[in-house]
């Protein structure tokens, strides 16, 4: 088998370090800030405050300019009637447990002060991506690396990669719930256990059809709980558009999925509780074998 690369890392700009000590972000040239200089810069210097955290320290706190909480405070409008249309009990539960802010964006601190208190879980400053065995297996000491910038203000409602929205939106909120906290620890505890890459890129694979982007069975209806699908605009609509198959962690490990378009297969739990039962038993048991016998080797 050629083990793939971690897919989800396309997504995030690459960021450098210059000898001089200047850090910056390198945007895509069809990124929608490239051509933006003041954006560019912008991005370079929360990514330098992300790098300059060390383990112990509290994490910087980003003075973010009005043009960027407007950009939250445009996808927190937006995005709500399609939460209480598209998103599961549970993550709306939990959107009311964590009561992130609205009108401005909420520091890292913040979020983990208040999942702290709900589930225990803590966030820490990401410039970008983040090694595949530091990002889950962090999770297994309940913390969750996270972007600080935004996307760029001409398209609020789009991003290309990964940013703060998405990371406290999708997953912060589902953090709040304990039980999607508990899977979310047994994915970082799989990650710690296997060895093999072929075992990690598992775990990721599942992460992906799961956390990321899945759906379940409530109230005759199809309803996400995955990240990626609650903290974006566009895909959570197109959701009901797709081919919905019953979870398949043999499909997830072996199926081809392309990360810059929207997923056209999902995975669906026939409810809430049984998402939590087999996913949370799919990590709990996962090891270096677990490829060969669902096909992934």
């Amino acid at each position: 088998m050629e083990v793939k690369m971690f897919e989800e890392g396309q997504l995030y700009s690459p960021v450098t370090v210059g000898d001089d000590g200047q850090v910056e972000v390198h945007l895509g040239d069809n990124h929608p800030g490239f051509a933006d200089q003041d954006y560019r810069a912008r991005r370079s210097e929360i990514a330098g405050a992300a790098l300059g955290w060390k383990p112990g320290e509290p994490v910087p706190r980003i003075d973010y300019t009005e043009t960027e909480n407007e950009i939250w405070r445009t996808v927190s409008r937006e995005i709500a009637p399609l939460h209480a249309k598209y998103a599961c009990r549970n993550y709306i539960a939990a959107v009311e447990a964590l009561n992130l802010p609205t009108d401005r964006v909420p520091q890292l601190d913040e979020v983990s002060a208040g999942l702290k208190a709900l589930t225990g879980f803590e966030y820490v400053p990401a410039a970008g991506i983040v090694p595949l065995e530091e990002f889950y297996g962090s999770l297994a000491d309940r913390q969750f690396h996270s972007t600080q910038y935004l996307r760029h203000h001409a398209v609020p409602l789009y991003t290309p990669e990964p940013d703060i929205i998405h990371e406290v939106i999708g997953h912060g909120n589902l953090l709040a719930d304990p039980q999607v906290a508990e899977v979310k620890r047994l994915a970082g505890a799989a990650a710690r256990r296997v060895e093999t890459r072929e075992a990690l890129q598992v775990v990721a694979d599942v992460f992906w059809f799961t956390i990321e982007f899945g759906v379940l069975h409530e109230d005759g209806d199809i309803k996400a709980y995955g990240a990626g699908l609650l903290s974006s605009y566009g895909e959570i609509e197109e959701m009901h558009e797709v081919e919905v198959r019953p979870i398949d962690f043999a499909q997830m490990a072996t199926v081809d999925y392309d990360i810059t378009h929207y997923q056209p297969v999902l995975f669906a739990a026939e409810s809430f509780s049984h998402m939590v039962d087999e996913v949370g038993n799919f990590f709990a048991t996962c090891d270096d074998d677990t490829p060969q016998r669902l096909g992934a080797a």
